[in-house]
C-alpha cells in the first residue's frame, strides 16, 4: 500500500502515543487499587474491571470510557473509509473512463482487521486495543488510496470533458464553415438575402425581385466582386468596401455580412429595394 502523507503519519503517531499514555495510566491505577500487576496492558473491559475490582479509583472509569470511545470512533471511521472506497471504485468502473494507474482501492487488509474484532463495540474494544491500532493504520492507507484514486478519476473526467468540448467546438466550426461556404455562393447569397429582407424588413417577393435584379447587375451576387475602375466591393458594391465593416469585421470573406450592410444601406437611402432599383435604372448607380 502507498505510504500515508506526512500529516497522516503525524496524526497516527499522536493517536498511538495518546492511547499508550492512557493505557499506562489505567494500568498503574488498577495496579495500585488492587495490589496486582497487569503486565502493562489492559486485559479486560471496563465493566469487567469494575466488577472484579470494586475499589478502583473513581478516576479510572472515565478514562476507560475515553479509550473505549476512541476505539469505537476508529471502527466507525474504518466503516466509513470502506464505504467511500467501495463507492468510488464502483463509480470509476461504471464510468468506463480510462483512469491512469490502479482503478480500485485495496481494502482487503482493513476488512480482515475489522473481522478480527467481530461485533465488539464500546468498552469491549478495550480488550482489542492492538487490533484497533492496526485498524487505524489501515484506515489511513485506505483513505490515502481513495484520495489518490479520486484525484486520478477527476483528472480523467476533466480530460474527457475537455475532449468533448474540443470536439463540439470543432463540429461547430465545421458547421459554421459549411454554412459560410454555402452562403458565399450566388444561390446561397440570394437565399440569405431573401430571408433577411423578409424577416428584418418585411420585404416580400416583389421587393426581392428588385433586389435580385439590382445586385445581379452590380456584382452577379459575387462577394469577391471588385469594380476595377471605382473600387466598389462585394455583392452590394460598397464604395469604399470597408464601409461594410460596420456590419462585421469579416466583410471581405462573408457574403452574409455584406448582405446585412447592403440591406441596411438600401433601407436608409431608398426605403425599399424597388426604389433603389428604379434609381439604378435611371442613373446607372445607386
Amino acid at each position: 500500500m502507498p505510504s500515508a502523507p506526512t500529516s497522516a503519519l503525524s496524526r497516527r503517531a499522536l493517536r498511538v502515543a495518546r492511547r499508550r499514555r492512557v493505557r499506562a495510566r489505567i494500568t498503574a491505577t488498577l495496579a495500585v487499587a488492587s495490589g496486582i500487576a497487569l503486565g502493562g496492558v489492559l486485559t479486560s473491559g471496563a465493566a469487567a474491571v469494575a466488577a472484579e475490582l470494586p475499589i478502583v479509583d473513581a478516576a479510572v472509569a472515565p478514562t476507560l470510557q475515553e479509550v473505549a470511545d476512541d476505539a469505537q470512533a476508529t471502527v466507525d471511521a474504518a466503516h466509513a473509509a470502506l464505504a467511500a472506497a467501495d463507492a468510488l471504485t464502483a463509480e470509476v468502473a461504471q464510468s468506463g473512463l480510462e483512469v491512469e494507474g490502479v482503478v480500485e482501492v485495496d481494502t482487503d487488509e482493513l476488512h480482515t482487521a475489522l473481522e478480527e474484532l467481530d461485533d465488539a463495540e464500546g468498552v469491549q474494544l478495550l480488550r482489542e486495543m492492538e487490533a484497533v491500532e492496526v485498524i487505524d493504520d489501515h484506515v489511513d492507507d485506505v483513505t490515502t488510496e481513495t484520495a489518490d484514486l479520486r484525484a486520478r478519476f477527476d483528472l480523467a473526467r476533466q480530460q474527457k470533458a475537455e475532449a468533448e468540448a474540443a470536439a463540439a467546438a470543432a463540429q461547430a466550426e465545421a458547421e459554421a464553415a459549411a454554412a459560410l461556404a454555402a452562403a458565399n455562393t450566388p444561390d446561397g447569397a440570394r437565399a440569405t438575402a431573401a430571408h433577411l429582407a423578409a424577416t428584418q424588413y418585411g420585404w416580400g417577393s416583389d421587393q426581392f425581385q428588385c433586389l435580385n435584379s439590382l445586385w445581379q447587375k452590380e456584382s452577379d451576387w459575387n462577394y469577391q466582386a471588385v469594380n476595377p475602375s471605382s473600387g466598389a466591393t462585394g455583392i452590394p458594391q460598397s464604395l469604399p468596401g470597408d464601409k461594410m465593416a460596420a456590419a462585421g469585421p469579416d466583410w471581405q470573406t462573408n457574403a452574409t455580412t455584406q448582405i446585412r450592410w447592403g440591406l441596411d444601406y438600401i433601407a436608409r437611402a431608398y426605403g425599399t429595394p424597388c426604389a433603389a432599383w428604379a434609381h439604378s435604372q435611371a442613373t446607372d448607380w445607386y
